[in-house]
């Protein structure tokens, strides 16, 4: 009993060969000479003339068998293929994460898409922003972001301040230095928000990617190991082009 899988195995060597028979076969049909072919034979104008021995060339391609040759060639590759599609039509499987049917009878070729689907998905999920883990975040429900807690930083400002050097006399006036001191003027509390997530749910998201990924991997195995609906399309087709 033959298989969807082992059917699909076989199809892309059928295609290459087929492909080759015909672009040789198309060729041969386009090189003149081989169509051609020719007998000839030569008789004195009297009988002490020369003789000369027959010539002849002979048809090598004939568009009739090329006909043929191609009929046979394409017969399986439409058989192949149309026993592929008709078996895609009732090959189905669950798809099931951790123990729990997630999608039911689920086409071949849906699965195929899920794949190629997933495979971005978990590009994408890899590629999520996660919070700074320098810092210490948590949930802040009024901005439905993540917020760190409040820090308090000072503000301050440069007060010009007198030192004296040398106290004024009856001849000399006061030796008076200008310095700037920093004084505290302010505070400021300072919350950090952000809307990256936490590495944990990031990690969560693609542990779950990767589960879906292997579970329809899993069911489009299963799917594709159901026995093939034999097609015979072929003889038909080409019973009706090329047929006399």
């Amino acid at each position: 009993m033959t298989k969807l899988n082992q059917i699909i195995a076989v199809e892309k060597g059928v295609k290459s060969r087929s492909f080759q028979e015909l672009t040789e076969a198309h060729h041969n049909l386009q090189k003149q000479p081989l169509l051609a072919g020719i007998s000839r034979t030569y008789r004195p104008k009297d009988e002490e003339g020369e003789q000369l021995p027959p010539e002849s060339t002979r048809v090598q391609v004939k568009a009739e068998e090329v006909l043929r040759q191609t009929a046979t060639i394409l017969t399986r590759l439409f058989d192949v293929t149309a026993t592929k599609d008709w078996t895609n039509c009732v090959a189905r499987a669950d798809v099931t994460v951790d123990g729990e049917v997630l999608l039911r009878e689920v086409p071949v070729s849906y699965l195929l898409f899920l794949e190629k689907q997933l495979a971005d998905m978990l590009t994408f999920v890899r590629k999520l922003p996660i919070l700074d883990a320098a810092e210490s975040w948590v949930y802040d429900a009024s901005a439905d972001t993540y917020a760190t807690e409040p820090t308090q930083t000072t503000r301050t400002k440069k007060i010009p301040r007198n030192h004296v050097k040398a106290e004024a006399t009856e001849k000399h006036p006061a030796q008076v230095e200008v310095y700037y001191e920093d004084v505290v003027v302010g505070y400021w509390k300072t919350v950090k928000f952000s809307g990256a997530m936490p590495a944990k749910r990031v990690n969560e998201l693609v542990e779950r990617v990767e589960k879906l990924q292997a579970a329809v991997k899993f069911a489009r195995e299963e799917a594709n190991g159901v026995a093939v609906v034999e097609q015979e399309t072929g003889e038909k087709v080409f019973r009706y082009l090329f047929g006399a």
